[in-house]
């Protein structure tokens, strides 16, 4: 079996192109297409309160960005949100790459392997500052802070009790889980 990687520029010509449906939901992970699957009730209903949470931000400091592409090195990843540092384009002349995020957020109910072991290296070596990964079926989110190389620095797991905080937000977990 051959397989072919693709780069970025060359996936952002097949989008382009119409060549997939327009619904089907890919990710470039280093030079290999994925499938990601569809969004369950629960994931959605927690990107909608953090949506709702972080909507106060934008967009004097913060662009927030919902299952938008965001590009880390040779990889285009579609976290479940994003807080971009601000930008009068909103990025409308490039895409967001990992030093222009402020913060991502990864939903995970059946996605956690994946999230942890495939993105998270990905967001630290593309520079995103901070991830949090909702671990819906762990009822905690885990917060990565200080990326070095393809790993962060400082991790924590925040269960409930417990808040987060981002630009002066404070979320209860509780909201979340």
């Amino acid at each position: 079996m051959t397989r072919h990687k693709i780069s970025l520029e060359e996936f952002h010509r097949i989008v382009e192109a119409g060549v997939f449906p327009e619904d089907l939901r890919l990710e470039l992970v280093e030079g290999e297409l994925l499938e990601m699957s569809p969004i369950g009730k629960r994931p959605a209903a927690t990107v909608n309160r953090l949506t709702a949470r972080f909507a106060p931000l934008v967009p004097e400091r913060a662009i927030l960005a919902v299952q938008n592409p965001l590009v880390v090195g040779e990889s285009e990843l579609y976290p479940d949100l994003a807080l971009l540092k601000p930008r009068p384009d909103f990025y409308e002349k490039r895409l967001p790459e990992g030093r222009d995020a402020l913060l991502v957020v990864e939903v995970a109910d059946t996605t956690l392997d994946y999230d942890l072991k495939v993105k998270l290296p990905l967001y630290a070596a593309g520079g995103v500052p901070e991830v949090w990964v909702v671990d819906l079926t762990g009822r905690r989110v885990l917060v990565h802070r200080n990326p070095e190389g393809r790993a962060y620095r400082g991790a924590e797991a925040l269960g409930p009790g417990e808040t987060l905080n981002v630009l002066g937000l404070q979320i209860p977990l509780e909201e979340l889980l």
